[in-house]
């Protein structure tokens, strides 16, 4: 399938590893060119040099903080002098869960870092957008596509749900100021996702409990364990990439301001 995106351009934040590496791997095969970035340089330029020597696009690395505007607009200058044009927005800079202080009962939160948690995801994507969107409305086209997350819905991570519910009402918002200037701004709630860090962070328990990894995922809290959602298995990081795509794509032209969420089913309420 045709999917109306060769030779369009892009921005990933959070393009050096994990979801958003993956989202950037996906985009390029299907002919796009891109800036990715994320605080630090080396791991991007690792990244840009292996996607495009796989797909054979332009990929430039591009180091940026987005809790700093004046970093976030400079970024976006130079994305849109070095690849012409801007038409995509990749919002997936974020440290995975939220604060680890916000994980539990609410006296041991550190101020200091749920508000750096929100600073950097929620507000990271407001900057990025704010900076991207005049870039869009002169192409008349675009597409934002804000990485959010399954916290949103599940309560004990103060942090990670406040930063997620936050970015759907985000969403929602401006795919309703943008829309007539053909943009659309979609969300995505992805839940437990295999990344470059799983594998680390089962070796890791394996050392501390002693099972083997066969019994290690038969348990609840192992990410892939059958009982832990519908279809018995870990998404793959590859596996949201695919739903970002397709948001990205000419075939989702309709749909903006929704969320899609491709965690395998792994929540058991319903929502509407």
């Amino acid at each position: 399938m045709d999917m109306g995106l060769t030779d369009k351009t892009a921005i990933v934040a959070g393009g050096s590893r994990g979801i958003g590496k993956a989202i950037a791997l996906e985009l390029a095969r299907e002919g796009v060119d891109m800036v990715i970035t994320s605080r630090s340089l080396g791991p991007l330029e690792e990244a840009a040099t292996e996607i495009a020597g796989e797909t054979g696009r332009k990929i430039v690395p591009m180091a940026c903080d987005v809790t700093d505007r004046k970093a976030v607009d400079q970024l976006v200058t130079d994305a849109v002098e070095a690849l012409g044009s801007l038409n995509i927005l990749i919002n997936s800079a974020s440290a995975p869960g939220g604060s680890p202080s916000a994980i539990g009962p609410i006296a041991g939160i550190v101020d200091e870092e749920l508000l750096d948690d929100f600073n950097t995801k929620y507000m990271g994507a407001l900057r990025c957008a704010r900076a991207a969107l005049p870039h869009m409305q002169k192409a008349g086209w675009g597409r934002i596509i804000n990485i959010s997350g399954t916290n949103a819905r599940t309560p004990g991570n103060l942090s990670g749900g406040a930063r997620n519910v936050s970015l759907v009402h985000f969403t929602r918002t401006l795919s309703q100021q943008f829309g007539r200037d053909g943009i659309t701004v979609n969300c995505i709630h992805p839940g437990m996702t295999r990344t470059e860090r799983t594998a680390e962070q089962i070796a890791k328990r394996i050392k501390e409990t002693g099972l083997t990894q066969d019994e290690l995922e038969a348990q609840d809290w192992a990410p892939d364990a059958p009982r832990t959602n519908a279809i018995g298995r870990m998404v793959d990081a590859s596996e949201v990439a695919y739903v970002a795509v397709f948001l990205a794509s000419e075939k989702a032209s309709a749909m903006t301001g929704e969320l899609l969420v491709p965690n395998a089913g792994a929540l058991k309420a319903v929502f509407y």
